[in-house]
């Protein structure tokens, strides 16, 4: 047996251990030659009179991320193909037959007449964990790196291999939903208690409980197998599957607003499938899978979400020529919340930490801020007591800027004045040189006028984070004027070591994600004012695909933050920079109110001490009238939402402020929640065709404003049929 991926042995107990561990990997992932070996496992072991069964084990730290992804999209543009060359039967047959694949292999083995068993350590998702469903006995490995789960949901599908026939079967039926719907990943005790695994063990012990099963004579036979299995909730057309239903369909709609065709899919399977015998079932299921997979959301939101991810998560923009970095230590000047939380990330990720602020008390605050968030991961099991003291023995809290010397990268994140960053630059350059790479963690302030206040400004950067660092997941890195290839390699090389995703922008007033977001809440201002519900905006913009609301968000990012920089808007670019009816919105909430937002538990909001929030009756007054929500046009509210998100990141690529689509998508989704199942800002209008967006805007632009008109760069790319991959992919390959 020729086995490239896999390691196969048979023990002197007659049960065989099949190892998967792909060479030149650093995580197992199923591709067609993974396949290929998997069913020449399981006809070997069916041949094979000595063997009792099988059992699969990982040789990897983690199980398997499950499926490659971009198998997936090769398959879509297979059919593609087919469909232009043979047509649509032949085109859908050949991809249901491709879509299916792994469905009858697992099913195989499933009923093959000898037991398969799995050991489970590390991450076990997807494909994977469908592995795992099918197999007759699953023991998992009781540590907090070890989860199991169905993500596919959160790139635009669904388990397609088994996973919602089986999950169905195995839990009660609105558990099986959340579990689908939300794509968590699961740890040890919980898998247990929901019936997913059989067994938890000690991760030493796992391979040796499933030989045990195997060794004991386990049956080899799924219990949906068996002629006297009953569904958990009984079956659909019963009275407790009424009582299941409807209630399901309701939260579906509620989650996912109708945007998410993978979610739509993953009710149908499951209500038809467990009408079915399981072969049946699994058909059902395939061919709703074949659907999805050949949908424009899975497409986008699979290019997006996962593949240009990964491609940037790798520095994909790193200077090629700049060798590796060696990052150990950094300084971060300013122990605020924003320092104190890129403070915590660094030293959880094993950086040596210096973390400065004006004074020992302001320092010893940030320590706490990082002891507390440590501490919170510790109280949830999320690490120990040891690894609490790690960390906290990484970072020191100073008022002298001495203790600089020796770091790799310092990094100031004091307030948003020019003058106190200039102090700061100026005294840390002193200690550290000026050949040590410094960046400036401002949301604001252009990153070449900062670097004039340096002795080198090749070696001054914008690494700029969201808020709360600890949970957001990108990272813009900008680039001024002068900043060099050391600087954005040494930028690129910490933000991999934090586990962040980058993309790289030029500079500008806003960089590119505030540039988009804040159009979106300036949207829901000029709502406010037209006399749109307040309630009505709030929950429009969730039916758009945005994941709050721009009362909400603004209130999340402070009032009177978006005053300051409204104001700065307008002392330096005039009056014509900022829109009147925002400027109205601000000063009321901001200057006559004292309504900052949830800091001071009062902004479009009223902040409640049980931990509830209503929107405050106030708002009327800024109406400039009233409307009748029942004239308004919710389609026409929606678009408006995200085309003004969308035609601004259009003008940040027309001018050269982002010049990759896939970091335009991206960041949109990572740093501002945009529509995921558009695939970001870049593909919602590719996906819509130029022609087509650039007629929306101006249909917009001519009812509401100037807001709306798209860049010249839209209006060129509509007259030749281009898309912005087409474009500016081609471009970067030219290059």
């Amino acid at each position: 047996m020729n086995l490239v991926n896999f390691r196969f042995e048979t023990g002197a107990d007659g049960v065989a251990l099949a190892t998967w561990d792909m060479p030149e990997r650093s995580m197992n992932v199923i591709t067609p030659e993974v396949m290929d070996e998997l069913e020449t496992i399981i006809d070997t072991v069916v041949a094979a009179p000595d063997v009792k069964g099988c059992v699969v084990a990982s040789g990897k730290s983690a199980f398997s991320g499950g499926a490659d992804l971009s198998m997936l999209q090769h398959g879509a543009a297979q059919y593609a193909k087919a469909l232009k060359e043979q047509g649509e039967d032949a085109a859908n047959k050949q991809f249901f037959e491709f879509s299916r694949r792994l469905s009858l292999l697992y099913r195989r083995l499933e009923t093959c007449g000898k037991p398969f068993a799995i050991a489970i350590h590390g991450v076990c998702l997807g494909g994977a964990f469908e592995l795992a469903l099918a197999c007759h006995y699953r023991v998992m490995a009781d540590d907090e790196k070890t989860k199991v789960g169905l993500p596919e949901i959160k790139v635009g599908l669904f388990p397609g291999a088994g996973g919602t026939q089986r999950v169905a079967r195995i839990m009660q039926t609105g558990d099986a939903l959340q579990f689908l719907f939300r794509g968590d990943q699961i740890k040890p005790k919980a898998a247990l208690g929901a019936k997913l695994v059989h067994e938890i063990a000690p991760k030493a012990e796992i391979v040796d409980r499933a030989r045990a099963f195997i060794a004991n004579g386990g049956k080899a036979q799924a219990p949906w197998d068996a002629k006297d299995f009953k569904n958990p909730s009984g079956r659909v057309f019963s009275p407790a599957g009424m009582m299941v239903w409807p209630a399901a369909n309701a939260i579906y709609r509620r989650e996912t607003y109708d945007n998410y065709p993978a979610a739509k899919a993953i009710l149908h399977a499951v209500y038809e499938g467990l009408q079915l015998p399981m072969d049946q079932a699994l058909t059902v299921e395939s061919r709703w899978f074949a659907h999805i997979l050949r949908s424009k959301e899975a497409a986008a939101m699979i290019r997006s979400l996962f593949l240009s991810k990964n491609e940037l998560d790798k520095g994909a923009h790193r200077p090629k020529d700049v060798g590796p970095t060696n990052l150990k230590k950094i300084g971060i000047i300013g122990a605020g919340f924003m320092g104190a939380g890129v403070g915590y990330i660094s030293a959880l990720n094993g950086l040596d930490v210096v973390l400065v602020d004006r004074d020992q008390e302001s320092a010893d605050k940030g320590l706490a801020t990082i002891d507390k968030l440590i501490s919170s991961s510790v109280s949830k099991g999320r690490a120990t007591a040891a690894d609490k003291d790690a960390l906290m023995a990484r970072v020191v809290a100073t008022a002298d800027y001495a203790a600089l010397k020796g770091c790799d990268l310092v990094l100031e994140a004091v307030f948003e004045d020019r003058a106190v960053k200039a102090d700061v630059t100026k005294r840390a350059q002193e200690v550290v040189g000026a050949d040590v790479i410094f960046a400036s963690n401002t949301s604001t302030l252009p990153i070449t006028s900062l670097a004039e206040t340096t002795q080198k400004p090749e070696n001054f950067i914008g690494i700029h984070f969201f808020s709360p660092v600890e949970k957001m997941l990108l990272v813009e890195v900008i680039m001024g004027e002068k900043t060099g290839d050391r600087a954005l390699a040494t930028a690129l090389d910490f933000v991999r070591i934090i586990k962040k995703t980058p993309i790289v922008v030029n500079d500008s007033r806003g960089f590119f994600a505030n540039r988009c977001v804040l159009n979106y809440v300036r949207e829901g201002q000029i709502m406010l004012v037209d006399g749109v519900p307040p309630a009505m905006i709030e929950n429009v913009a969730r039916m758009a695909g945005m994941p709050v609301g721009p009362l909400s968000l603004n209130d999340e990012v402070a009032l009177d933050l978006g005053w300051k920089i409204l104001q700065a808007t307008k002392k330096d670019l005039g009056e014509g920079a900022v829109d009147p009816s925002q400027e109205r919105v601000l000063r009321f909430m901001v200057e006559e109110n004292g309504r900052f937002g949830r800091k001071n538990g009062k902004g479009f909001y009223d902040y409640h001490a049980n931990g509830t929030k209503s929107l405050w009756p106030g708002l009327s007054a800024l109406a400039q009238k009233g409307l009748d929500p029942d004239t308004l046009d919710v389609g026409e509210m929606k678009q408006r939402f995200l085309v003004t998100q969308a035609v601004e990141a259009a003008r940040a690529m027309a001018e050269g402020v982002v010049a990759d689509p896939r970091e335009a998508d991206v960041g949109s989704i990572l740093g501002f929640g945009f529509a995921p199942f558009t695939g970001g800002v870049i593909s919602y209008i590719d996906g819509m065709g130029a022609k087509n967006f650039v007629a929306l805007c101006d249909r917009l632009a001519a009812t509401y404003g100037t807001r709306f008109e798209p860049p010249q760069l839209l209006r060129d790319m509509a007259a030749k049929g281009e898309t912005f991959y087409g474009r500016f992919m081609s471009q970067k390959m030219a290059a």
